[in-house]
């Protein structure tokens, strides 16, 4: 005697179709969010400090170019672990990106940065 197959999410008895792996379409719809959830919600919280890094960014430097101190970014909760890429220059300068809005420190002083606006993106 064949074994029945069972719903991978609550376990209970498949009645149709050989290759159905759910009772229901709500096991269905249930399995594959509690499977996919803790993914989507990395992703969205790392989007969420990219964008407040973003905008951080592109407040304290309207015109494309400029200073600020490292007080200023921490206070307006600017989280320098997250960036998108980082640009090298000939001379050696690490550019740290968030999209278009860059910022690199100022020459032999940690405390204060450059700001730029990368116009090619």
């Amino acid at each position: 005697m064949e074994e029945q197959k069972k719903c991978l999410y609550c376990g209970e008895p498949i009645i149709g179709r050989v290759d159905k792996k759910f009772c229901c379409d709500s096991c269905r719809n249930s399995y594959n969010y509690e499977k996919n959830h803790k993914q989507i919600n990395v992703v969205r919280n790392i989007n969420a400090i990219l964008a407040r890094n973003y905008n951080i960014l592109q407040e304290l430097n309207p015109s494309g170019k400029g200073f600020v101190s490292r007080q200023q970014l921490v206070d307006k909760s600017f989280d320098f672990k997250y960036f998108t890429h980082i640009y090298r220059t000939k001379a050696g300068a690490e550019y740290h990106f968030v999209y278009d809005q860059g910022y690199v420190p100022k020459e032999n002083d940690a405390e204060h940065f450059v700001l730029v606006q990368n116009a090619d993106v």
